[in-house]
């Protein structure tokens, strides 16, 4: 069944979602989620220890279009890095160590939610 953007939106945050509850399990601790800016949207900001990561969420249902990773390209991961960028100093936290993961959900229906996730999955980029 194809999506309408409002539907692809819900799905989109229940993805988001998950991906917070999984996070919180594994240690982390949620800061912010859908945190926007003029540059874009970070769909969560989370510590690790002293470390801020700056989490991408992508869910699909299906692999038909590629894995959900797959869609963290280049372009994406700049526009993540300057919404970063732009959270770090509107909160005057330049100095703090910071990565950036990517959380990829394969989410069936009827079925939970397979959630694998990439610490580190890329490196800003040097124009950030």
């Amino acid at each position: 069944m194809k999506r309408t953007g409002w539907m692809r939106k819900l799905f989109g945050d229940g993805g988001e979602r998950a991906a917070s509850r999984y996070l919180k399990r594994q240690g982390y601790r949620i800061i912010a989620r859908q945190s926007l800016n003029r540059v874009g949207e970070v769909d969560i900001i989370a510590a690790d220890g002293e470390t801020l990561v700056f989490v991408e969420v992508k869910t699909r249902s299906s692999h038909v279009a590629g894995h959900p990773a797959e869609a963290v390209h280049a372009t994406k991961q700049r526009q993540i890095a300057r919404s970063a960028l732009m959270w770090l100093k509107r909160h005057r936290l330049l100095d703090r160590r910071c990565r950036f993961d990517v959380v990829a959900i394969t989410w069936r229906k009827g079925e939970q939610p397979l959630i694998q996730h990439y610490r580190a999955a890329f490196e800003p980029p040097i124009d950030w």
